[in-house]
């Protein structure tokens, strides 16, 4: 699968590496690709990204991605999934979206795009290896395309999430829980002293 990413930082180049590794065509977007290039991965303007993705990965800061987005333009993106794993904060570590989530807000600035939210609730290295952990945790999908969800889950797949770990939470709108988490994600990591871990869902 052809795989475009707008971003260029950890969680992009964790992701991107892991996906090559599995066989997809990764290319990483970036709006200054001579400075992001490296040995072992393909570095792209943001738009070249997004025609070479049949899948695309918004992996920028938060509270810059609508803006990213909207510069590249939604013809670019018409047709296609977006898996958003971005979160918003602000200087004081705030969230941006504190009511509504910015996958919501992707998703009503490009509806011809199907935004699947996923990833959010832990750090770079744990999205990419889940495997590294005692045991994977649950990892979370929203969105309103059950197809975008399933291409998404195949991906998942791919970086070592079983469908047992996938929980889906339902519709675009339930991504205020993912962004919401990570108020508490940063509570967990203060008090274990490192961001290596993940939360699982256990019932009765």
């Amino acid at each position: 699968m052809r795989i475009g990413f707008f971003g260029t930082g950890n969680v992009a180049g964790a992701l991107a590496a892991r996906w090559t590794d599995a066989g997809h065509d990764v290319v990483l977007g970036s709006r200054h690709p001579e400075e992001r290039a490296a040995p072992g991965r393909t570095v792209t303007g943001l738009a070249e990204a997004a025609a070479h993705g049949e899948v695309l990965v918004n992996a920028t800061p938060g509270d810059a991605s609508l803006g990213v987005l909207t510069g590249i333009g939604p013809p670019a993106l018409e047709g296609k999934v977006l898996i958003d794993i971005g979160i918003g904060f602000t200087e004081g570590m705030a969230l941006t979206h504190p009511v509504t989530s910015l996958g919501e807000e992707i998703q009503a600035a490009f509806p011809a795009t199907s935004v699947v939210k996923t990833l959010a609730t832990m750090t770079a290295s744990v999205m990419a290896d889940p495997g590294a952990l005692r045991s994977p945790g649950n990892v979370f999908l929203s969105g309103d395309d059950g197809a975008a969800k399933k291409t998404t889950g195949r991906l998942l797949n791919d970086l070592g999430w079983p469908d047992s770990a996938q929980l889906d939470l339902g519709g675009i709108a339930t991504a205020r829980g993912q962004e919401h988490y990570a108020l508490l994600f940063l509570g967990i990591a203060g008090a274990l002293g490192t961001h290596t871990f993940n939360i699982g869902v256990v019932t009765s």
